[in-house]
């Protein structure tokens, strides 16, 4: 897990729901959280303030042209719109503000739009990641200092302030929604910083907030993720199971990997170096979901009904995402931000292991942390694999091939 890194510039389309900002905070440096929330409908209305102006930026700030600007152009411009009920229509509207609704550029734009808010954060030496209508802006300073502390909640009030003027006649920031959340070990002492002021309203400091779904608590623990997984999976369970004589088994499997499986996946990497009773807490709810599928007891051996399945254990589960994302990674695959995290083992000297296309492993301070970044995470995993299988070609081969390995690993002998 390495929540301080570089910006993101994924473009991936997220349904509708309200942007949240966070900045996060890992050990040995105290790192202050903090979210805004926009609401993304209101967004629509205003995502171009004027058509004009928002393709002059394309021109001049991405280089669209031709060709390219004239598609835009023709997409934007000349629209109209109205409400039909049964047979009966509105009047049309000309509309020279927004985007088609739900149309598969909507996200794209709006990123494009946005643009300028990752150089006032820049300006303000901020920390950002972009995740299509998600923004996070993030920071960290040193808690044994107080002038360190002051100066960077200064910053960041400062870096607000002015994303609050560019969004004057262009968005709408939600103070309402703000929420801050100051991240650090929980070994030390809590930074003594209880609010933040957003514009002209003062924010108390959370002590859980949601980052694309997965709730972050003040030591960034990750137990109130595991218990939202379980509550979450086992009502769904207990449903299925409540209609499951009335289905079929590959049924029952689509109903498993869509609403239990899903959430188990869902942003696991994090997990990696947790303490094992909360894996053990997530355990049980692959259990369950292969006895149902099985339609066996709850007192049956859980085993032969998981590898019957071909499903791997959590741990493994866990091993195969960061191996995965590792793989894409090295192949180009994957966004800079998390390419640049791998750094190539290169010996000082001719020796067999330079051959073997190995990463270097970032030293560290604490196990519970550092120990859980993704760059030694990956390292660690990478290094372990078979030749034959970091030799894949293609990322379909390499999943195959990685399966199998963390498959006869989990249920070897059993």
């Amino acid at each position: 897990m390495n929540l301080c890194s570089r910006q993101t510039k994924n473009l991936i389309a997220r349904r509708p729901r309200l942007v949240k900002f966070i900045m996060i905070l890992l050990p040995p440096l105290t790192v202050v959280t903090q979210s805004f929330s926009f609401c993304l409908i209101y967004l629509r209305h205003l995502i171009l303030w004027t058509t004009g102006f928002f393709l002059r930026r394309l021109f001049t700030r991405f280089g669209i042209r031709n060709k390219a600007l004239d598609w835009f152009v023709s997409y934007l411009s000349d629209r109209t719109q109205y409400v039909k009920v049964k047979d009966t229509s509105s009047h049309s509207l000309r509309l020279t503000q927004g985007v088609p609704q739900g149309s598969a550029l909507g996200p794209i734009l709006y990123s494009l739009y946005t643009s300028p808010l990752g150089v006032i954060a820049k300006r303000h030496q901020m920390n950002f990641h972009l995740y299509a209508d998600d923004t996070q802006l993030y920071m960290s300073f040193k808690t044994c200092c107080t002038n360190d502390m002051e100066l960077s909640k200064t910053r960041m009030e400062a870096c607000v302030r002015d994303i609050d003027l560019w969004m004057v006649e262009r968005l709408k920031l939600n103070q309402e929604k703000t929420e801050v959340l100051v991240s650090s070990s929980c070994y030390r002492p809590r930074p003594n910083i209880h609010d933040m002021t957003i514009v002209d309203e003062v924010v108390n400091c959370s002590s859980t907030v949601k980052d694309i779904g997965v709730p972050l608590d003040e030591s960034l623990s990750m137990a109130p993720h595991v218990t939202a997984v379980c509550k979450s999976a086992f009502f769904h369970l207990r449903s299925i199971s409540q209609i499951r004589k009335f289905l079929n088994m590959e049924t029952t499997k689509s109903l498993v990997h869509a609403f239990i499986t899903s959430k188990v996946d869902y942003c696991n990497s994090l997990l990696y170096g947790v303490p094992k009773y909360l894996l053990l807490r997530l355990q049980p709810v692959l259990n369950c979901a292969a006895r149902i599928v099985f339609k066996s007891n709850k007192y049956d051996h859980v085993t032969p009904i998981l590898k019957e399945l071909h499903w791997l254990p959590i741990e493994q589960r866990i091993k195969f995402k960061i191996l995965l994302i590792t793989f894409k990674a090295l192949n180009k695959e994957a966004p800079n931000y998390i390419t640049d995290l791998l750094i190539p083992y290169k010996p000082l000297r001719s020796l067999r292991s330079s051959t073997k296309n190995l990463l270097m492993k970032p030293v560290f301070n604490l196990k519970s942390y550092g120990g859980r970044s993704f760059a030694l995470a990956s390292a660690v995993l990478w290094n372990d694999l078979p030749q034959s299988i970091k030799d894949s070609q293609s990322v379909e081969l390499f999943k195959q091939k990685l399966k199998r390995q963390l498959f006869l690993q989990a249920y070897n002998g059993q």
